[in-house]
């Protein structure tokens, strides 16, 4: 039975936010306040839509937007992280859930050279459009009031995970590492022995501290790391055990 590593992308893969590095693509790498103050709460990829489009009202051309979205740093120990379970796809499937887009992390990981590592990317729908602006849609729509209208990550999971056990693939174990708010969700879907890897020192992990243990004995173990080389000793130790 194989390991499922499961990704958030920004501050967990990427050590930074992709949608507010792409702000550094602009002359003056900064918003005007008129598109900063356009967005609202719960309504991220909409306000990302503004931003990209007033990126591509200034002429900002595609290679340079795409060009900066290389640079973002990787979070430390994660392109090691990443290069392991690349080595181990008979073993691992790896996927990533992300608020961020599609083209942003298919230009980083391919940068990079870390996209074999990947088997599936779920995230909001990003193309140019014949102007060369870029346009990003939501993901997808769902009914949990927990979550971002574009992108609930546990049914995200729940269904990826329906579809591969309809093919009579149930895996061993699960590892979900993130960093934010909308990581709590999927975590209620994983098993006692699965185990939820929350960033140090960010949301999801004080997030995960105030519940407690109180979700039940169903529970994942909680690792919290400050590198993905702990985490990567994390994962060499499950597969060895």
């Amino acid at each position: 039975m194989k390991t499922l590593m499961v990704f958030d992308f920004d501050h967990t893969v990427v050590d930074d936010n992709s949608d507010t590095w792409v702000v550094r693509c602009l002359p003056g790498q900064t918003l005007p306040d008129s598109v900063k103050n356009s967005y609202r709460k719960g309504h991220w990829t909409e306000f990302m839509g503004r931003v990209m489009s007033y990126i591509g009202h200034q002429e900002v051309s595609p290679d340079r937007v795409r060009s900066v979205m290389e640079t973002i740093p990787f979070t430390a120990g994660m392109t090691d992280l990443l290069s392991y379970i690349s080595q181990n796809k008979s073993t691992i499937d790896c996927i990533i859930i992300s608020d961020s887009n599609t083209m942003f992390i298919d230009w980083v990981l391919h940068a990079a050279g870390l996209q074999a590592a990947v088997d599936r990317v779920f995230t909001n729908p990003a193309k140019f459009n014949e102007l060369g602006h870029m346009e990003v849609q939501c993901h997808h729509s769902h009914e949990c009031d927990r979550c971002p209208v574009n992108l609930c990550k546990k049914e995200v999971l729940e269904l990826y995970l329906s579809d591969w056990s309809d093919n009579g693939v149930e895996y061993a174990q699960i590892f979900y590492v993130g960093d934010g708010g909308n990581d709590l969700c999927p975590t209620f879907c994983l098993r006692s022995h699965d185990v939820v890897m929350p960033r140090k020192g960010y949301t999801l992990e004080k997030l995960l501290t105030k519940l407690g243990g109180q979700e039940g004995e169903t529970s994942p173990r909680v690792f919290a790391w400050s590198s993905g080389t702990d985490i990567l000793q994390e994962l060499k130790a499950a597969m060895q055990s």
